[in-house]
């Protein structure tokens, strides 16, 4: 079997390469952006057209964090678009038949009920931040849904919570919220400052699932079979992925601030901004299907740090 992973470099589609590359059977089609530009439309479809590809996981995305999604908006939506559109069309050309495509947690309104269930799209305004990738990532799930009732493909989309692990982005501005604490505390403890500031008051709850558990509940929901996924779908299409726990960023803060060494205080600069104050997902219609998390928290923290300092000279100032 040909799987074609897009994105296979990134924290997800690196995840992904790892577990598969491991199955009997399975051939992996791998390209990087220099060899492939996903945003050239006649070069994604003759890479399609040649290379006839079982499977595809759309991994590949324009990702970063609060400043660079509201600072590049423009840029966020654009690319994002472009990349889905031409993977997804030349899938179907092509004649793919499954494709998995990932969005993101938030794709959900801001103040959607918690936990949020699948059926919360579209039932609500969004946050502002993060806007432009969200409405993105929102096509994306519409067109999975187009493709499969105009012309009868099997395309799924799995929603992730906030992800984290090796292979993050850990860049001291453009990061999420797991990398960019740990580079924070790992910093200022090099340095050896006494005090981390973080953004926004702490009291925000945040639900985080490590990468490895999101790529094994990808390739699980890939494989199911349609009937299965039909007898829980209810109104929606996608299928959540996280742990259903979440965790006060003050608490996750001081539970990095512990991990990687640093003895100094840690305090909130509550002018900032605090984004949802708390995003939770309903996990049940994935653990019905035969997926749940595995990774505690405090082990995917653990291991994530250990990857950094091993990877450290990539993030040197």
């Amino acid at each position: 079997m040909k799987i074609y992973i897009a994105g296979h470099q990134g924290m997800v589609g690196s995840s992904l390469v790892r577990l598969l590359e491991n199955i009997s059977g399975v051939d992996l089609v791998l390209r990087t952006r220099s060899q492939l530009d996903l945003l050239n439309q006649a070069m994604v479809k003759d890479f399609f057209k040649e290379e006839k590809i079982d499977q595809v996981y759309l991994a590949a995305a324009k990702v970063g964090g609060i400043i660079a999604n509201d600072t590049y908006s423009a840029d966020f939506i654009y690319e994002n678009l472009t990349i889905q559109n031409n993977i997804i069309n030349a899938s179907h050309v092509s004649g793919v038949q499954k494709l998995l495509f990932l969005g993101s947690s938030c794709v959900y309104p801001k103040f959607s009920e918690q936990p949020i269930q699948e059926e919360s799209l579209l039932r609500g305004d969004l946050e502002k931040t993060n806007e432009s990738y969200a409405l993105a990532k929102i096509a994306g799930i519409k067109m999975c849904e187009a493709f499969n009732k105009q012309y009868g493909r099997d395309y799924r989309s799995v929603m992730p919570t906030n992800l984290y692990g090796p292979n993050d982005n850990f860049h001291e501005d453009n990061s999420h919220v797991i990398p960019g604490l740990i580079r924070r505390f790992y910093d200022s403890k090099m340095d050896g400052k006494e005090e981390v500031k973080i953004w926004g008051t702490g009291k925000p709850k945040r639900e985080f699932l490590h990468v490895d558990d999101m790529a094994n509940g990808c390739i699980k929901i890939m494989n199911l079979d349609l009937d299965d996924i039909l007898k829980h779908s209810h109104a929606s299409s996608h299928i959540n992925l996280g742990t259903g726990k979440d965790i006060e960023i003050a608490t996750l803060a001081n539970l990095i601030s512990e991990v990687v060494g640093f003895e100094g205080k840690v305090s909130f600069d509550t002018s900032k901004p605090d984004g949802t104050p708390r995003k939770v997902l309903n996990v049940n219609k994935a653990n019905a299907l035969g997926w749940r998390s595995s990774i505690s928290l405090i082990d995917g923290l653990k291991s994530t740090y250990s990857w950094f300092l091993e990877n450290q000279e990539k993030y040197k100032r």
